[in-house]
């Protein structure tokens, strides 16, 4: 097929409205938002809302992906053969990527990634830190997608090793280069996704040097570079909010950071004034979390979406949320029909399912079912390379009828089974396990048999992710009928699940002021174990109080002088006899927010703790 018409390249706020605005965006997470997992989280939107939710591709290493074509097939797949293999050269035009502006593209329907129906819009991201290893990586995928994205925002190790991602901060002019690269050379526009600095000052300066190198948009998580793992703490939107009040009204800025539900993404917009929301973590514990109350409303009348009994919490079902995920893989990676299934069980409803599956428990589960191979479909809808077939051998004895109790001189050999496992390099395939671990944390903490199950699938082993969801509809069915029978009951346990010593945390959380917890945050988003819902990671305080964060001499002593600036601040406001300030908390945290020159909208306390 020919690429599309060649027309004028639209960047920064331009670009952003020919694609519909998109106010929500499904966040760049490695291994983690490929193409089935975009397609799920656009099916709890009204048909007509999805084309207006933005996603992004995992993050790709752009020396691996324009080097090697295998890295390519395997990662990024538009076409069931590939991507084309051409060089993308210093002449590459704006509006094109070869010599007259266009490419001669595989004359095939499209198949996955950057599917003009199912995943666009679309933004490519790579990690990079060379600008022609940059170019020519994007250049292969700028027919398929929307826009490129440079990240600069990953903390991990193997980041710092690599010099990529935030650990590019302290070299501004090759961050710059990288940028201008692509914005003068490649036909769509090119983004950035970048972290806070230390102050509000030299993060603004970084966010105007990106824009300045010719991004059409930023997009700004509100952690630094240390917030990561026991020490992700809570996002700063107030410094999304300096960048919204400082630079141009015409920049969009995407905000990222302390999303766990629904109603934070407004909140989000009222706080930052940015333009877009961006969910990662969030989105991995509930991938409905972006359908508002036209999509819920949808879901309950399909019996989907679950309404507590004080009709205020609810949230989407783990057993419709793998049906649904599991067909999208039917139906789109092997391309073939799904299974029947009958239909979900609702209490009192009689077309429902109101019997249990035969699905066994694992440790029941009979060992050849783990041996069903990925289908064929898959080889043959994927590159020739995609797939390695390993060959084991298990050996097993004859079995002997109850009755014989007369030892065999001669035993008979034993006999060799040989089982034939088909191991695929699809990124749809090799993602449902992790997914599959993500959202179903609150369920098979509890249910082991489950996660016993789940540790024994591999990627593609449909077999297995079937009795699995048999599982979780058997657990399912049993929750609703006792949820119906005893909802106070569930109440009871529910705050019993919040740990001791935070029970007593009072729900006006100052930030700032040595007064957060996590405690009312966990009651807030509480649910049923089959019902999704975000995992809320404790605050480094309460991670180091637990024993599971261990801090380092610097980090000792800058918290042991926040501790006395904290008690000589409760001393200063106990002293001064000024019962209007509440304690003095308030009136700190108003005149916080005068000093900055940041309007004053709390942030809302229950986003405190985001992925």
């Amino acid at each position: 097929m020919e690429a599309p018409t060649k027309r004028p390249k639209m960047t920064g706020r331009a670009f952003y409205e020919s694609i519909r605005s998109p106010k929500y965006i499904l966040a760049p997470m490695v291994d983690q938002s490929e193409f089935a997992w975009r397609l799920l989280t656009r099916s709890f939107l009204p048909s007509s809302q999805r084309p207006s939710l933005l996603a992004y591709t995992p993050m790709f290493h752009a020396r691996l992906f324009q080097e090697t074509k295998t890295f390519r097939d395997h990662h990024f797949q538009p076409s069931r053969t590939g991507l084309p293999s051409f060089p993308a050269s210093k002449s590459s035009s704006a509006s094109g990527d070869g010599e007259d502006g266009q490419q001669t593209l595989p004359n095939e329907p499209p198949y996955l990634d950057g599917h003009p129906t199912h995943d666009r819009p679309l933004i490519v991201q790579f990690c990079s830190n060379s600008p022609q290893e940059f170019l020519s990586a994007a250049t292969h995928v700028s027919p398929y997608c929307d826009a490129v994205d440079l990240n600069l925002g990953c903390p991990q190790g193997i980041a710092r090793k690599g010099h990529y991602g935030s650990f590019l901060q302290e070299s501004p002019d090759l961050i710059h280069s990288l940028i201008s690269t692509l914005a003068e050379n490649l036909r769509v526009p090119v983004t950035a996704k970048m972290r806070v600095l230390d102050t509000r000052e030299d993060t603004l300066r970084y966010a105007k040097m990106l824009l300045e190198a010719g991004a059409s948009w930023i997009a700004v998580h509100g952690r630094r570079r240390e917030q990561k793992g026991h020490e992700t703490g809570l996002a700063d939107w107030h410094i999304i909010r300096y960048l919204r009040d400082k630079l141009p009204p015409e920049t969009v800025i995407i905000a990222n950071g302390n999303i766990l539900g629904y109603e934070d993404l407004e909140r989000c917009l009222e706080v930052t004034g940015a333009d877009g929301v961006m969910s990662a973590e969030g989105n991995l514990c509930d991938p409905g979390i972006f359908a508002g109350p036209e999509g819920r409303e949808e879901g309950k009348k399909s019996g989907e979406y679950w309404i507590g009994s004080d009709g205020r919490k609810g949230g989407w079902r783990m057993d419709a949320v793998l049906r649904r995920y599991l067909d999208i893989i039917y139906t789109h990676v092997l391309e073939q029909t799904p299974p029947s299934r009958q239909p979900l069980f609702v209490p009192g409803n009689k077309n429902a399912n109101a019997e249990p599956s035969t699905a066994q428990p694992a440790s029941e589960t009979p060992a050849k079912t783990l041996s069903q191979p990925v289908h064929p479909t898959v080889s043959a809808s994927l590159p020739d390379h995609s797939t390695t077939t390993i060959t084991t051998t298990t050996t097993t004895q004859d079995e002997q009828p109850p009755h014989a109790k007369k030892p065999k001189p001669n035993p008979p050999e034993p006999k060799t089974k040989t089982k034939t496992k088909t191991k695929t390099t699809s990124p749809n395939l090799l993602a449902i396990r992790p997914h599959l671990f993500h959202f179903l944390r609150p369920l098979i903490s509890t249910h082991t048999h489950i996660r016993d199950r789940l540790a024994r699938s591999y990627a593609g082993d449909m077999q297995s992710y079937e009795e699995i969801l048999r599982m979780i509809e058997d657990v399912t069915r049993e929750g609703l009928v006792a949820y119906a029978g005893n909802h106070e009951s569930f109440q009871e346990k529910e705050s019993e699940t919040v740990p001791a010593p935070e029970k007593e945390a009072t729900a006006e959380i100052v930030e700032g002021e040595g007064e957060e917890s996590s405690a009312s945050t966990i009651k807030k988003y509480k649910r049923p174990p089959w019902i999704c819902q975000p995992y809320v990671r404790p605050l480094p305080k309460e991670a180091f109080e637990r024993g599971s964060l261990s801090l380092g001499k610097k980090a000792r002593k800058k918290l042991e002088v926040e501790r006395e600036e904290l008690e000589a601040r409760r001393e200063e406001s106990s002293g001064s006899g000024d019962g209007g300030s509440g304690g003095g908390g308030g009136g700190r945290r108003e005149e916080r927010d005068e000093r900055d020159g940041i309007p004053a909208p709390e942030v809302a306390k229950e986003a405190m703790v985001c992925g």
